[in-house]
């Protein structure tokens, strides 16, 4: 390797992409257009960034395999930045066993990072831990040790688990110091943010209250029994109910805890779960039937008593009831979650990091765009969404986790 292509890999490695293109700008030799593609990555040209990588794929010999893992790699890269969440994972794991196989451990774990990066952005939080699991970052540079520290991070973000993110956290700064990148530093505090922004508003007795992650954490150890809105459960401290695939009776249960410990006029649930405006006989009956079915879930937790208007809930051993709701109310928050990291996404995107179908997603994205809440650009497949963070607000507990019975 010559001198100008060792020079540019140094800035690459820097964060100094505008340096690496001075050094290899004009040359079309197969390292110079892989570093060309990695720097127009960093400076957010990825569609240019994705033709010079593959371009230098095809430039290299076959006898060149590392050289191609590596571009293999920076491609997946790529494909995480613009949220192509549908890239090859054996593609990416032949590149990253080639390039331990040559002794590369620094971008073969690099590769394991982007894995792992993909598996926490759709919510397979076992699989990222495994992933980590297999990794010891202390030997590696600077720049991975806060990748690692990072996605510690926001599977302990997700598992509520916020003494382990915080510390988590807290390396994570340390390492991008010493990296000295700036859009490194920049990113590991946008996941501090998380920790100390409002991410649940807490209903108790008739009065509501805004909560950082570290009250919602405690709230969910505590004696209580909480239904929470932002994940559609109904939980106690050793004991979770999903209702998320069940619609009705989750908004049967969320009205209860909302006006707990009075009961709910028959006629008020009957409008909130079915959005009929005025009760009558089928109705009541409809209701009678999802009371029924609400009592038979939450068994393990409590019941539900008809009162002379209503009905009210009933916690078996819980020292209260509250609901846990969104910081901000409004419809499709688990996209709107996934869409408040700046980045762009596209539907197929989303769909699997939510586990939904893509016509789902894209009805979802409609709605939303018609309420000026995300913005389309480009057309057909290459069409992009983005939407603005919801200033002040954690989405921590909206993103996608693994619920019971999952």
């Amino acid at each position: 390797m010559d001198s100008l292509v060792t020079a540019a890999a140094r800035a690459l490695a820097a964060g100094d992409p505008l340096g690496a293109l001075k050094r290899v700008a004009l040359r079309d030799d197969p390292p110079a257009l892989a570093l060309r593609g990695i720097a127009m990555a960093q400076l957010g040209d990825l569609v240019r960034a994705k033709a010079l990588l593959r371009s230098a794929v095809r430039a290299f010999g076959s006898k060149e395999g590392v050289a191609r893992a590596r571009c293999v790699v920076a491609e997946a890269e790529i494909a995480l930045a613009s949220r192509d969440l549908g890239w090859s994972a054996k593609t990416l794991e032949a590149a990253r066993a080639t390039l331990e196989a040559h002794g590369d451990h620094v971008n073969a774990a690099h590769a394991r990072y982007l894995e792992a990066r993909r598996q926490l952005l759709i919510g397979r939080l076992d699989e990222t831990e495994h992933t980590l699991a297999g990794l010891d970052p202390t030997p590696l540079p600077p720049a991975l040790r806060a990748a690692h520290e990072l996605a510690v991070a926001g599977v302990a973000l997700r598992r509520l688990q916020t003494n382990l993110a915080r510390d988590a956290l807290a390396r994570a700064a340390h390492a991008a110091r010493e990296a000295g990148i700036p859009a490194l530093t920049a990113e590991v505090e946008s996941a501090a943010l998380a920790l100390e922004a409002p991410a649940a508003r807490l209903i108790a007795r008739g009065e509501s209250r805004l909560l950082v992650l570290e009250e919602v954490e405690a709230l969910l150890a505590s004696k209580v029994l909480v239904v929470d809105a932002c994940r559609r459960v109904v939980r106690d401290a050793h004991t979770v109910i999903s209702l998320a695939r069940r619609p009705i009776l989750f908004v049967l249960a969320r009205a209860l805890a909302e006006a707990w410990p009075a009961d709910v006029p028959r006629d008020a649930l009957v409008t909130r779960a079915f959005r009929a405006k005025h009760a009558d006989e089928s109705h009541r009956a409809r209701l009678r039937v999802e009371i029924g079915r609400l009592r038979a879930v939450l068994t393990a937790l409590g019941g539900v008593e008809a009162t002379r208007r209503g009905y009210m809930l009933v916690p078996r051993s819980a020292a209260g009831v509250v609901a846990l709701e969104r910081p901000v109310e409004g419809d499709h928050a688990g996209v709107l979650a996934l869409l408040a990291d700046g980045e762009s996404w596209s539907s197929s995107a989303l769909a699997l990091a939510l586990g939904a179908s893509q016509r789902t997603v894209q009805r979802a994205l409609d709605a939303l765009a018609e309420a000026d809440k995300v913005q389309p650009f480009g057309h057909g497949r290459a069409r992009r969404w983005m939407a603005s963070p919801v200033l002040g607000f954690a989405t921590t507990l909206l993103l996608p986790v693994p619920l019971p019975g999952e």
